[in-house]
């Protein structure tokens, strides 16, 4: 997993040993003016503002005058503060309580919420679970088809209506259909909408307002699957999707393709989200269980 996540990291790793390193050459105490350049370098990385001024705060009121004069310094507390931060909000996605266990995926176009969904089907699948796809995105024929295809695959049976029907019959006659066939793991699909959208967002809440209806606690997940080449606008949707329908994870894909993989502490860190899976590549079974060390260890690591 380590070495998995370290590939993923690849990028943001080089750019953040370019940046420290540029950073702290021929520096002989940490005075103002690296503080500075430290701060450009943490927003560049997408920790953001909150997270860039926490870091800054607490290495001013940590360091003594000693450990002022050696600037090799910043690099180890900034490594101690990040897996601070991301231990703080770490939680894995754990298939436990009474079946079916329902999740629902949630979040904008174009994230690769319908590919994840498909990777996830099959974690579950390969740890000797029974998993039910419900195509909860009744927008595009398209995308019920992609669906289709996932569970195929993954060879998963998928509940399904034609296009254009109302999303929330799919997901009801889904968790009645799991619960018929004592299936142990529901994976709900819904539409890519924008997070500004508020009709869009209500309509979502009404999904979850099924899902209890038809099996009460039900969601036990809802994860929002954010793009991580996005940077601080990952961070956004984040915090929309959150306040209108209460995301317990984030799964990020795409990490393998930024050099700003900040954007992970700043999840956690700024809106107290945990980040639970993490896409490494794009095969299939290119998904990890987020972990704070080994995520850590990646973007510090050789």
């Amino acid at each position: 997993m380590l070495r998995r996540i370290k590939g993923a990291l690849s990028k943001s790793r080089q750019r953040w040993r370019q940046g420290l390193g540029s950073l702290l050459h021929g520096k002989k105490a940490i005075d103002a003016d690296l503080l500075e350049r430290l701060e450009e370098m943490l927003l560049s990385a997408d920790l953001g503002i909150h997270t860039a001024q926490r870091l800054l705060s607490g290495l001013r009121d940590r360091l003594d005058r000693h450990e002022r004069d050696d600037p090799s310094r910043v690099n180890a507390f900034l490594k101690t503060e990040l897996l601070t931060f991301l231990k703080k909000n770490e939680s894995q996605l754990k298939v436990s309580g009474p079946v079916p266990f329902v999740v629902m995926m949630v979040g904008v176009n174009g994230v690769g919420k319908t590919t994840t969904i498909g990777k996830l089907a099959l974690k579950f699948s390969q740890e000797g679970r029974s998993v039910l796809l419900v195509a909860g995105d009744t927008f595009r024929a398209a995308a019920i088809a992609q669906l289709d295809i996932w569970g195929q695959r993954v060879g998963c049976p998928v509940i399904k209506h034609q296009s254009g029907s109302d999303p929330s019959a799919v997901i009801f006659d889904g968790l009645s259909a799991a619960k018929a066939r004592g299936t142990e793991v529901v994976i709900v699909d819904t539409a890519g909408r924008m997070h500004t959208k508020f009709n869009l967002m209500e309509e979502l809440k009404k999904m979850k307002r099924v899902m209890d209806k038809a099996l009460p606690g039900s969601p036990q997940e809802t994860l929002l699957v954010l793009d991580a080449t996005t940077g601080q606008n990952a961070v956004s949707q984040a915090k929309q999707f959150h306040e209108a329908i209460g995301v317990t994870g984030v799964v990020l894909t795409k990490l393998d393709g930024t050099a700003k993989g900040g954007v992970v502490v700043a999840i956690a860190e700024e809106l107290g989200i945990p980040v639970k899976l993490v896409g490494v590549g794009e095969g299939l079974e290119d998904i990890e269980v987020f972990s704070a060390e080994d995520f850590v260890e990646g973007l510090f690591g050789d």
